[in-house]
This record gives structure tokens, sequence and C-alpha cells, in this order.
């Protein structure tokens, strides 16, 4: 299965989606920073699933209904940083859905993530991240899960990686850098799997969004590794 991840740049970027889909048969679609109120029901063949209607700049989440069934959707909120705090950018930071495959009956998770800005700590972001992935688990403790998008976390991203890792989770980065802006570029956006093999991650090419899209190919693991629940330990 294909899927894209891609910050909109407080919705500059809205109306790339469905070439996007077109050209790389993406199944599957998660934004950030987009205005939700003006999203389309329906993108190509997909369907908006789940949104945060309540976020100035929001997420959504699109997905394949001749494949899947929606179970349930989730949001969730987090500590405000100052950020957050004065510019009010986003209530909810993590949207998900639970998906079943209509031939399987299998459930899986995909998650729309986007963490504070570089304003904020590591620490902060890493909480978030922390708090993201509880949050998945404790809703589909035995489901694989699939959390994208931008966690502006450009610099030691190794050592979140381990730390994932030691929790029974891999961090998965494409190929090239998905930010320019002035001086700072770099990977901005990654995605955190469990139960599902990560075949490539590719960004794209820039469109009007300060991001660059990624498109994550995956499919599920043949021997899934076990539900942690465990806390991660805050990498800063």
């Amino acid at each position: 299965m294909k899927l894209i991840s891609y910050n909109l740049e407080k919705h500059k970027a809205a109306g790339e989606l469905e070439s996007l889909l077109g050209s790389t048969g993406a199944r599957a679609l998660c934004i950030q920073e987009a205005r939700v109120s003006e999203l389309p029901k329906t993108i190509g063949d997909l369907w908006l699933v789940a949104s945060t209607p309540q976020n100035r700049l929001g997420l959504a989440i699109y997905a394949d209904l001749d494949r899947y069934d929606v179970v349930d959707s989730f949001k969730k909120s987090f500590q405000k940083s100052l950020h957050d705090i004065i510019a009010a950018p986003a209530e909810h930071r993590l949207l998900g859905a639970v998906l079943q495959d209509l031939d399987t009956g299998e459930l899986a998770t995909l998650a729309s993530f986007h963490a504070s800005p570089l304003t904020s700590s590591n620490g902060h972001r890493r909480r978030q991240i922390d708090q993201s992935l509880r949050a998945i688990e404790e809703l589909t403790p035995s489901a694989p899960l699939l959390m994208v998008g931008d966690y502006n976390y450009p610099v030691f991203r190794q050592g979140l990686s381990r730390s994932l890792a030691a929790s029974g989770y891999d961090l998965s980065f494409s190929d090239l850098g998905t930010y320019e802006r002035s001086l700072i570029r770099g990977h901005f956006d990654f995605v955190t799997s469990r139960g599902f093999s990560i075949g490539s991650v590719l960004t794209l090419p820039k469109g009007n969004s300060d991001h660059r899209p990624i498109l994550v190919d995956f499919e599920r693991s043949a021997n899934p590794a076990e539900s942690s629940l465990e806390t991660l330990p805050v990498v800063v």
C-alpha cells in the first residue's frame, strides 16, 4: 500500500493533492496544516474519513473506502507550548483512523501527526510523540500502526530512532530532506510504525508548501511485533 503525508503550509498546497494521488497511486493520504472546512469530501477515489475541524491549521486523513471500513477515529490534544498559546494554530496535534480491511477483516491504525514547532524543545516534541503512540496503542493495542507527519525534529533524530526502536517501533526517514525555508532545512517529516514493513519512503518534488510530501510504501509484517505500552524515554 502507498500513502502520502504532506504538510500543506497553511493550505497553500491543497490544490496539488489530486495530482499527487494520481501520479503516485497512493491509497491513503495524511495531511497537516489544512483549512479543514475547505477540504473536499473526496480527492480522486479517496474519502475524507477523519479531520480536526476545531483547528485553525487542521489535520485530515483520506482513505480508500472500496478497500477499508472506518471502525473508529480519534484526535488528541497535548499540553500547549508557548507558540500554541500565542498563535493558537491547533487544538489537536494527533488524528487517527482505525481501518478494517474489507477482504481480510484485519485492523490497522493510520495517524496524522503535527508536532509543536521549533520554538519548543525536542523534549516537548518527544513527549508529544510518546503520548501519541500511547493513545494509539490504548485504542488498538494489537493492530499495526502507522503514524506520519511533521515531527519538527531536524536534529538528534537518530537518538529518537534508537529510543523508539527500544520500545518496539520503527522510525523511518525519506531519502531526501523534506523542508527548506531560509537557512532551515532537513528531514522534518517522519514515519513511525509497528506491525508494518516499510518498503521505501521517498521525498516527492517540491510544490507550493515549504514542506515536500513523502510517499510511504508499506505492507503488513509477516511477524508483527508485540504491542508495547511502556513509557518511552525522553530524548532531548
